[in-house]
């Protein structure tokens, strides 16, 4: 009996096609390992939650990064992003010393922490974005 199964586990063997291995394979394999690279979330520095990833990083006025100062003279270097879904906000949105002409703006905090992450910024006419303090979160190598 049990030289009737193996036989017929060695005859199955033999009908197996070979498959050769695919040149694309390790190319693809490569792309696989950078496109996860590029999905590694952007994290609040304080309690390590997710608040935003680097495909939603943008320009405005021409840059990612700004260096700007508030009016008690601390000094924040912010990068612009689309979208920060690890944030909430406090407070009503004011015009009020905006670095962002035409922009109001609210304050963004980690919602799992609670630390100032930076700033929503909305306009009538134009769409809206996150200006986050950089020195706050942990980007991705």
């Amino acid at each position: 009996m049990i030289d009737q199964q193996q036989a017929m586990l060695d005859s199955l063997y033999f009908l197996r096609i070979p498959v050769p291995e695919r040149q694309g394979e390790q190319q693809v394999q490569e792309e696989d390992e950078e496109k996860k690279e590029e999905e590694k979330p952007i994290l609040c520095a304080q309690c390590n939650a997710i608040i935003t990833r680097p495909a939603e990083r943008i320009e405005v006025q021409a840059a990612h990064q700004h260096t700007f100062f508030n009016p008690y003279g601390i000094i924040f270097q912010i990068g612009c992003f689309r979208q920060a879904p690890g944030c909430r906000y406090l407070g009503p949105a004011t015009e009020e010393f905006s670095w962002f002409p035409g922009y109001s703006w609210r304050i963004a905090i980690c919602k799992s922490c609670l630390t100032h992450l930076g700033w929503l910024y909305t306009a009538p006419d134009k769409e809206g974005f996150h200006g986050l303090i950089l020195d706050c979160l942990i980007q991705p190598e």
